[in-house]
């Protein structure tokens, strides 16, 4: 593949000279990589056929099995993303949501699933306000107000998968990896251990002290109300039985049936506020997704009421600049996309949320001159100071798949907080998620509290597309940090030339701020070079500079599809537990 570039006329900004043009096309990697020790590490793997990534190494392999087995790319998303409700409960959980696109190779079309929960009946703002409550409680039954998603989207996505890309394997089948986990045990990570021991914390009754859940308490910690250690064998054997009913009965069991029936009798005693009537009638919606254009590539996300706009809005915005000839990790580099981020957050903060209650001018915001409109706001010798954006507040997992036939899915999964709301109703093994904690009890707030409604969901799966196919498969759990990493995931290999593993292992930075804190601040690990973040602070950035390799920044991966060879590079997060495999 060549590198082609064609210049338009310079558009002349303020602060900054921007070319509105779409660079290099992406061409052959650099695999001696910038980021990585070896140039091993930066393509390894590469495969001809499937390829899974996820964040933990089970689950991986749980969806390569698959693959192998003769199942599509949907087929092992739900293996992998089961598994990971078993062995990455501080992520997500089939007590979360998620949301899914999927590109089918035979019908070349791009679909988008929204399996996101709805407020519960009884979810009023005034019953909250009669508890003397200004907020929604993060953690507790209090907080466990929407409707977990999770299964309905698996099961929509299969019969999806099943009638148009064919597949060899059964439902229950899929969920075989995660079930013997769940019963037979699998060896805590380093991930699980560390946030379990933060939600443990007596002194922070708001968000962790989470032991004073008897659930919680009973299927995370040992007999001694200790945690599992890294290596120690973790089981769940209500959650096994719990995946047996759904292998062996489907969706139905979850919502219609006995699992319905014990989630639901323990909230209601203890003044929860999900019915059996808001599981029955739970559904997930197939949606029309998102596009832009970015260089030579079409960017592909999800609509409200997730963020995946303002993801899109920053690639928008990105468009106006010429981010190659700025060089990747420099001072300039850093702060355009921090100030396009800025851009993107005013216009989510002000209408994100479910577009069947409000209007959302999407249209408008992903349009070429409003882009263009935000570019020129950015002064690329200060940082802007006005725009307010929202609490990170998020533990997800992202995975991508591509099957050998060429189908591909993007899949993020979440429990929103890690460990979500605490509560594992009891003989369900379920932890479910503090989701609907985000609605907002002014009724003058865009995404304030009501009944039937979806929240603001930080939630985004990513995929580019060039001529139609699918050329990178990304994503990342982080809240807050999704579209900046998505950023900066797309920068590096469509503008840098970058292999997945490098642009992944790049020094990553979060505009925005954390649970408790009363001001924003700009994060960056300290890989970052000292003369860079001395500059940003010159030009106005609050700096935190943040460990190497922190999981704040959020666990990514990415597939990216070799147009003319077809071979897949497969990329994970060294800050979490994941692995890349294909065959």
């Amino acid at each position: 593949m060549s590198k082609a570039i064609s210049p338009l006329r310079p558009v002349h900004l303020a602060g900054a000279i921007v070319l509105g043009l779409a660079t290099a096309s992406a061409g052959a990697f650099d695999i001696t990589g910038k980021y990585c020790d070896t140039p091993s590490r930066c393509v390894n793997p590469s495969t001809t056929q499937g390829m899974v990534t996820t964040s933990n190494y089970l689950a991986t392999q749980a969806g390569l099995k698959v693959l192998r087995d003769g199942g599509n790319a949907i087929d092992a998303a739900i293996a992998a993303a089961a598994t990971l409700a078993v062995v990455y409960p501080q992520m997500t959980t089939i007590g979360g949501d998620n949301f899914w696109l999927i590109h089918n190779a035979k019908t070349g079309e791009m679909r988008a699933l929204n399996a996101s929960g709805r407020a519960g009946e009884k979810a009023t703002i005034d019953f909250y306000k009669q508890k003397g409550l200004s907020k929604i409680p993060a953690r507790g039954y209090l907080a466990a107000n929407t409707v977990p998603g999770v299964i309905s989207g698996w099961d929509e996505a299969y019969r999806y998968g099943k009638q148009s890309m064919g597949s060899k394997l059964s439902w229950s089948q899929l969920m075989d990896s995660a079930i013997g986990y769940a019963q037979d045990g699998f060896a805590v990570t380093p991930s699980l251990a560390k946030w379990a021991q933060i939600n443990i914390n007596p002194a922070d009754q708001e968000f962790r002290n989470l032991q004073r859940f008897t659930g919680f308490k009973k299927t995370y910690l040992k007999a001694d109300g200790s945690i599992y250690q890294v290596g120690e064998v973790m089981k769940q054997p209500e959650l096994a039985a719990t995946l047996r009913l759904i292998a062996k009965d489907g969706a139905k069991a979850f919502y219609q049936g006995p699992i319905a029936k014990k989630i639901v009798d323990e909230l209601q005693r203890n003044d929860g506020v999900l019915t059996l009537k808001d599981f029955a009638t739970h559904k997930a919606n197939w949606v029309t997704p998102l596009k832009v254009p970015y260089r030579d590539t079409v960017a592909y996300n999800l609509p409200p009421n997730t963020q995946g706009m303002a993801a899109l809005e920053i690639l928008n915005v990105l468009n106006n600049f010429d981010v190659k000839k700025l060089g990747e990790g420099t001072t300039d580099y850093y702060h355009l996309i921090i100030e396009a981020t800025k851009e993107a957050f005013a216009d989510r903060d002000k209408y994100l949320s479910d577009p069947d209650f409000v209007q959302i001018p999407v249209d408008f915001l992903l349009s070429k001159q409003h882009g263009i409109d935000q570019a020129k706001r950015i002064q690329m010798a200060t940082a802007a100071t006005s725009v307010k954006p929202l609490d990170p507040k998020g533990d997800t997992i992202w995975l991508g798949v591509v099957d050998k036939d060429g189908n591909a899915v993007s899949l993020i999964q979440s429990v929103y907080h890690d460990f979500g709301s605490g509560i594992v109703p009891e003989g369900t093994g379920v932890l479910l998620q503090n989701r609907g904690s985000f609605f907002s009890l002014d009724k003058t707030h865009v995404n304030h509290l009501q009944p039937g409604k979806r929240t603001f969901h930080t939630l985004n799966p990513a995929m580019l597309l060039k001529d139609g196919k699918p050329l990178l498969v990304y994503g990342t759990m982080g809240g807050e940090g999704q579209p900046q990493t998505q950023a900066a995931i797309v920068t590096r290999i469509v503008d840098f030339g970058m292999t997945p593993q490098d642009a992944i292992n790049g020094p990553r930075w979060l505009h925005g701020r954390t649970w408790g804190a009363v001001s924003n601040d700009l994060k960056i690990e300290g890989r970052a070079p000292l003369a860079v973040t001395d500059e940003l602070k010159k030009r106005g950035h609050p700096i935190n500079v943040v460990e190497d390799y922190t999981d704040t920044m959020g666990h990514a991966g990415a597939i990216w599809i070799d147009p003319a060879t077809k071979v897949r590079y497969g990329a994970t997060d060294p800050r979490g537990d994941g692995v890349a495999a294909g065959y």
